[in-house]
């Protein structure tokens, strides 16, 4: 079994156990999940420190530098005149999708410690955790669409019940919108991918193939076949291939999210337990993200430059409106959850220059926001698991009393904020960079996305700034009075071992951004030069 096998069912493997060891016990069920999630992350470092780059690949197989593959035939059935179904055991990791390995197994990693505090139905709790850490991380390997399509549907089971159960008031509410949400998406996804894979063949053994590698290769679609690019197809007046890229885009847009699609982020966010609001926004957020370039820009790649101007126009939407809702915002974690939909805008604008700036820039931003945005949502379960209160008008002068827990505010909230010297500068400096260069270089979105994106960075000055303050400068005044001087202890060993390496990777892409951008960049330009032939 390979690295990227392991990878995947070692989270299964700890849930089993955790399963299968009586309740009598559960005080060691977090602990079986710390251990998982740590051999995880080392295994992602190791993925990361042997991942090739710069090495000249070539054919349609190794298209993307595609390595640590891993490809059996897994389901292979006769269909009689259909010819035969044939679904592969097929991963691999390029440089879009290796640094979100790392990502995943950190943020997860933050989320066990996060869920110490989680004290009813253990075992419930940590198999449903340890369910969704291997979805997540087999969606990232997967080259398969089908095997895509069932990691990408099975994260929906665990987080509908660690929403459902563990959340807040509202949580059955909170639940069932996010499931109703991403669930609409993916149902007519999967009418796409079955459209796909009778459109496709393998060029070695001529059946049909749901192979995402062979359906980024025009030559590999069956000739007047509906998704053909050379057929000319269309359904309901528009173009049978737009039509696909505009039903994926929806589908991975609610889980980036964009406006107006968002609207299950926040009540998600506020009902959810800290932990799984540190992997909602840390790394479920990029699941959209990914399968936009993974799948709508790969797979439909004209599509892709036809819609770049709406794509632009929404990105810029999203970050305007969503920095306007986090300043309106009295709920810490409701203001935290309308900075994510901001920031995510940048991402949509990055794609939509295909740039390699943009993209690039783009794929940082995600990678950046997910240490940022799991680092901001811990700190905001500290204060609420202390006094079981998230109003920012409640707390003032905090610095007095917890000065490392406001050390640590201070690096996640002015790295969100964008200051230089920190991971979010380096992404929405360079997605702007390629908003700003697209109308020169391709004609795909004007400057004024660019600009209009700009005043994001300048919003996003004012929620944190004006949060900082108000929660952390002044006189000490509690709204719980002396109980809550006594509850609001500064940070523990338990919370600075899950901060401090955040901080600590905010901070090291922000001196030293190569250690992303030469990663991916090989597969950047395969995209570009995919998009643009």
């Amino acid at each position: 079994m390979s690295v990227l096998s392991i990878l995947v069912f070692l989270p299964l493997l700890a849930g089993l156990v955790v399963i299968m060891l009586p309740t009598a016990q559960q005080g060691r069920y977090k602990y079986i999940a710390l251990g998982a999630t740590l051999l995880q992350l080392l295994l992602s470092a190791f993925v990361y420190i042997n991942f090739k780059t710069g090495a000249d690949f070539s054919g349609v197989h190794q298209r993307r530098q595609f390595q640590f593959v891993e490809q059996t035939s897994w389901i292979n059935l006769d269909l009689g005149t259909l010819g035969r179904l044939q679904i592969d055991y097929f991963m691999g990791v390029d440089g879009l999708s290796m640094p979100f390995l790392f990502l995943t197994s950190l943020v997860m990693f933050v989320a066990v410690l996060a869920s110490w505090e989680i004290k009813t139905n253990l075992k419930g709790y940590f198999a449903l955790f340890l369910l969704l850490d291997m979805a997540i991380i087999g969606v990232f390997v997967a080259l398969d669409f089908f095997l895509f399509y069932l990691f990408y549907e099975l994260m929906l089971f665990p987080l509908y019940f660690l929403i459902g159960m563990w959340g807040g008031v509202r949580r059955e509410y909170a639940a069932i919108k996010f499931f109703l949400y991403t669930l609409c998406g993916s149902v007519f996804m999967l009418l796409i991918i079955i459209g796909l894979y009778f459109s496709v063949t393998d060029p070695l053994s001529g059946s049909h193939t749901f192979n995402m590698i062979h359906m980024m290769d025009p030559a590999n679609y069956v000739g007047g076949s509906i998704f053909s690019p050379s057929a000319g197809q269309q359904l309901f007046g528009i173009s049978a291939r737009l039509l696909a890229f505009i039903v994926l885009f929806i589908a991975f847009a609610i889980k980036v999210p964009i406006v107006p699609l968002h609207t299950w982020l926040p009540d998600a966010h506020v009902e959810a337990p800290t932990p799984v609001s540190i992997i909602l926004a840390g790394i479920l957020l990029k699941i959209g993200g990914y399968g936009i370039l993974r799948i709508c820009y790969s797979i439909f790649p004209e599509a892709a430059i036809d819609s770049s101007w709406c794509i632009g126009l929404i990105g810029v939407v999203s970050i305007i409106y969503g920095a306007l809702n986090a300043l309106a915002q009295t709920d810490l974690k409701r203001l935290i959850a309308y900075s994510s939909v901001s920031h995510m805008g940048f991402v949509l604008l990055g794609f939509a220059s295909l740039t390699a700036e943009g993209i690039s820039g783009a794929n940082m931003q995600m990678i950046s926001h997910g240490f940022l945005s799991a680092m901001l949502f811990f700190l905001a379960g500290v204060i609420y698991n202390r006094v079981h209160d998230r109003e920012i008008a409640n707390f003032r002068g905090l610095s007095l009393l917890m000065p490392k827990f406001t050390a640590f505010c201070m690096v996640a909230f002015f790295a969100s904020l964008g200051l230089p010297g920190f991971s979010a500068f380096m992404g929405e400096s360079f997605s702007l960079i390629g908003a700003f260069t697209s109308e020169s270089v391709n004609g795909l979105i004007p400057r004024w996305m660019a600009i209009g994106g700009s005043l994001g960075i300048l919003l996003s000055a004012a929620y944190f700034l004006w949060t900082f303050q108000r929660m952390f400068f002044g006189e000490l005044r509690l709204m719980g009075g002396e109980d809550w001087r006594i509850q609001l202890t500064d940070v523990n060993t338990r919370e600075k071992i899950a901060l401090i390496p955040l901080a600590l990777m905010a901070t090291l892409l922000g001196l030293f951004p190569a250690l992303v951008f030469e990663k991916m960049n090989s597969s950047v330009l395969e995209l570009i030069r995919l998009v643009n032939p």
